[in-house]
């Protein structure tokens, strides 16, 4: 499984109200929340996302509150993955259950600039950046983490896991 897209970047400790503000949370409709994602970082972030583009960012990406609401903004608007340098633990968990692909890199955080393009191996951790030429290694998830991933997220994965067995 695999991404390639363009980056933004952003700093250390981005905190869920900035991935998506409080206001909006009034919603379900999580393609009505996307249209919010980053906008008070990055107004023209969900102007300009494409499917399979790459956040990057410093340490701490997604603290704050536990609101899930944040990384599935994230997938919605189509962004193929997010590196870190480390990120909020409950984000983590978050992000694993909505089935948003995730990767800490330190050396790739600190390298890699807005604009360039990336692909991202989600099997074998290796990111590339194809503006500059040079590839990171971040730890991949274990096989099992994987398909959650793959499936979409945790109870899609279930789901797919009862249907097969």
């Amino acid at each position: 499984m695999n991404t390639q897209g363009k980056v933004f970047k952003y700093p250390d400790n981005v905190d869920t109200d900035v991935i998506i503000p409080a206001r909006y949370l009034n919603t379900p409709d999580a393609k009505e929340l996307a249209l919010h994602c980053m906008e008070d970082i990055d107004a023209e972030f969900v102007k300009n996302v494409q499917i399979g583009d790459v956040m990057v960012a410093g340490w701490n990406f997604g603290c704050g509150s536990s609101r899930e609401h944040a990384p599935l903004v994230i997938k919605t608007c189509g962004t193929g993955c997010v590196i870190a340098k480390s990120f909020a633990r409950i984000f983590y968990r978050n992000a694993i259950n909505i089935g948003l692909p995730i990767l800490e890199c330190e050396q790739a955080a600190d390298e890699i600039n807005a604009g360039d393009e990336v692909t991202v191996d989600f099997d074998t951790g290796v990111i590339t950046d194809i503006t500059t030429g040079k590839t990171y290694k971040a730890q991949p998830f274990p096989p099992f983490i994987q398909n959650i991933i793959r499936c979409g997220g945790l109870l899609k994965s279930l789901k797919e896991g009862e249907n097969n067995g």
